[in-house]
């Protein structure tokens, strides 16, 4: 099929590369000063893992181009905004109904709000298969290729038999091994996709209010999220107590969906979760605070992990974040390690001279009062004790994902502290 993609971030450009990459002729629009920008200077493309390589090789295979041609042709029309880009999508489909009298389907993969489809398509001809069918974002920071090209359940936002039977041929190349394929109208489809979001940061913040609560009353969280886990009516699936998520899309549904809440004069329970998140980022700071008896004069900190997660390099409302800025505030010597996300640190913290940046994280620990793990890389989790035993000033470890088995810690001598443990 041809089609094309409007929007330059990283949703539309995952959209490109996959559809490309199954056989489609892929056009992607957006604003000139977007599209004359060198790929790897976009920050969200570099980023993400083997996403620049797989847009590249698309680029000179030709199946995937950039384009200012407002009027090129495609059969599907796919929009991949970003969410304060309603009016933008608002002009691109009063253009595109114009322009295409008879069939046209657009997808629309943006984070618009509830009713927005439909509002959408009040501007096309109702009495024309003009329609435009509704795609949730499932889109995971680091994990984006692979979600999108061997997802495991679609749904379809749609009342049109013709735009549904297009859709399906459309995900045809990538449904193969699909689990769930919903149908359901445009609205339910949005109201789904920020229900999904809603409860995954509920059970995140549900479980870090218990990690929290564990910790005053001598009790280990892992036993009992263990324990939680094995209820088949819980699950096991973001019950991982922690200092804290961040990154830019979950966070961007969690607060539009709360939005929707105030708007219809409701309570949220979302509201609550967004600002004990915040909160809970300032876990490990507390922590060293009082083990040090509020006095960080002198001290100095290594940090492993400054992504928001593993597997990206981005830094958006990372958890590190705000702990580095806490403790520069402090005076405290900080440095950090983190195989992916250190050049955007840099970016982030371009005049910090007590602000060091680590390849190696055992150069991080060196001399150092305290290890403060904020980002669970895997090269993290069975580190050499003995080595940092002797590297370190101090043996105090703070883990704030909880990956350290904590009695072998203790046997080699460390003072260990983690998260509701």
């Amino acid at each position: 099929m041809k089609i094309k993609v409007y929007g330059v971030g990283l949703t539309a450009w995952v959209a490109a590369a996959c559809l490309a990459r199954a056989g489609n002729d892929v056009l992607i629009e957006g604003p000139d000063s977007q599209l004359e920008k060198p790929l790897e200077e976009i920050s969200a493309l570099r980023d993400e893992p083997g996403l620049l390589d797989q847009i590249e090789l698309q680029l000179r295979a030709g199946r995937l181009q950039r384009t200012r041609d407002k009027e090129a042709y495609a059969e599907v029309h796919w929009l991949a905004l970003e969410h304060n880009e309603f009016e933008s999508a608002r002009k691109i489909i009063r253009a595109l109904g114009k322009a295409n009298p008879d069939n046209l389907l657009i997808v629309n993969q943006c984070n618009f709000g509830v009713g927005a489809t439909d509002q959408l398509q009040d501007e096309l001809n109702q009495d024309t298969n003009q329609i435009i069918v509704y795609i949730p974002n499932n889109l995971q920071e680091g994990k984006a290729l692979e979600g999108f090209s061997q997802a495991k359940r679609i749904i379809i936002g749609s009342d049109s038999n013709w735009a549904i039977t297009m859709t399906r041929s459309l995900f045809r190349p990538f449904i193969q091994n699909i689990e769930h394929l919903q149908l359901m109208t445009s609205r339910e489809a949005e109201f789904t996709k920020f229900a999904i979001t809603g409860m995954l940061a509920i059970r995140l913040g549900y479980i870090n209010e218990l990690a929290n609560l564990a910790d005053q009353m001598d009790v280990d969280i892992d036993t009992i999220r263990e324990g939680m886990g094995a209820d088949p009516r819980i699950g096991r699936h973001y019950l991982a107590p922690g200092c804290g998520f961040g990154g830019q899309n979950f966070n961007q549904y969690i607060a539009r969906f709360s939005e929707i809440f105030e708007n219809k004069g409701k309570d949220s329970l979302l509201k609550t979760v967004i600002s004990e998140n915040e909160i809970q980022k300032e876990l490990l700071f507390k922590k060293l605070w009082q083990h040090y008896r509020c006095n960080l004069t002198g001290k100095a900190i290594a940090i492993w992990g400054a992504s928001f997660k593993p597997g990206t390099a981005s830094i958006d409302n990372a958890p590190s974040l705000k702990l580095i800025d806490a403790l520069l505030a402090q005076g405290v010597e900080v440095r950090v390690h983190d195989p992916e996300a250190l050049g955007n640190l840099k970016k982030h913290y371009r005049d910090a001279p007590l602000l060091s940046f680590c390849d190696n994280p055992y150069d991080a620990v060196q001399d150092t009062d305290a290890l403060l793990l904020v980002t669970e890389w895997p090269e993290y989790w069975s580190p050499d004790y003995l080595k940092l035993l002797e590297d370190m000033h101090t043996p105090l470890i703070i883990d704030g994902r909880n990956i350290f088995d904590r009695e072998a810690l203790e046997l080699y001598g460390f003072t260990y502290m983690g998260v509701g443990r």
